[in-house]
């Protein structure tokens, strides 16, 4: 029985898949479901069997964006009381892969949660925006953050202030996404690309993206000194041992993951 209302979660080998659970509303977010979307990833962050996590979505749509039944009477003294972005803090502090696997509406909160993976695959006919100039709002969620580091100033403020729809296409064209693929085949090339991944060393992938994640934010010098604080650490991995010693034996590694 599924223990999550809006959610629902699968283990197939390693690979941890979460899809969001409300196909009607296309996955339109509450803050009950972004609470059960963070809080089981970091479950199956702590757990050792799972090398990799899968978000994807129900229905015709990844997220067509925030709930705004349950957003439209809010206030500035209720939002703080709420700590309304708690619980999408979070999601940085994730340090197992995160894979999406996003199709038909990308929008709003929807991309923000989607900028939140490490790697986006998108179907044909995906659609990316940011709407909430429309309503009179802006992403509070890191919505301007995260694009703007990914296809710098001037584009994001194009996006952000008109609130166009992008297309899969252009969201590849600007680094936004990795991988554009047909909508029958989008949950096998994710998997497919989770697996090879499941396959690596757990803990060269850990510091590999904590490395990155550090990179956008550091002036290059400290960004490489503390690249090479990671370096050294992984030299006390069995993995390490087993990584090299097998590329000298001429055999395939076994990664355990330690």
């Amino acid at each position: 029985m599924n223990r999550f209302e809006f959610i629902e979660t699968s283990l197939k080998r390693n690979i941890a898949v979460i899809e969001l659970n409300r196909p009607r509303q296309l996955n339109s977010l509450n803050r009950k479901m972004v609470n059960e979307i963070v809080g089981v990833m970091e479950e199956f962050d702590r757990d050792e069997n799972v090398r990799v996590i899968v978000l994807t979505g129900k229905g015709r749509s990844f997220s067509a964006g925030a709930d705004i039944d349950e957003m439209m009477d809010d206030n500035p003294v209720s939002l703080e009381q709420l700590n309304q972005f708690a619980d999408w803090d979070r999601f940085a502090l994730i340090k197992k892969p995160i894979l999406g696997a996003v199709k038909g509406f990308v929008f709003g909160g929807g991309f923000e949660l989607a900028l939140c993976c490490d790697l986006l695959i998108a179907s044909i006919g995906t659609e990316f925006s940011f709407p909430e100039v429309g309503l009179g709002v802006m992403p509070g969620a890191g919505g301007t953050q995260r694009l703007t580091k990914l296809v710098g100033r001037t584009k994001a403020l194009e996006w952000l202030w008109t609130g166009e729809r992008i297309s899969a296409e252009t969201a590849l064209k600007h680094g936004v996404i990795n991988k554009i693929v047909a909508p029958e085949l989008l949950m096998e090339e994710t998997m497919k690309l989770a697996d090879r991944l499941a396959n690596q060393p757990l803990l060269s992938l850990r510091l590999i993206k904590d490395s990155v994640n550090k990179a956008v934010d550091y002036p290059l010098y400290e960004g490489m000194q503390y690249e090479r604080k990671n370096f050294y650490l992984l030299f006390a991995s069995q993995d390490q041992k087993e990584g090299m010693t097998a590329f000298v034996e001429k055999r395939k590694p076994d990664y355990q993951g330690k």
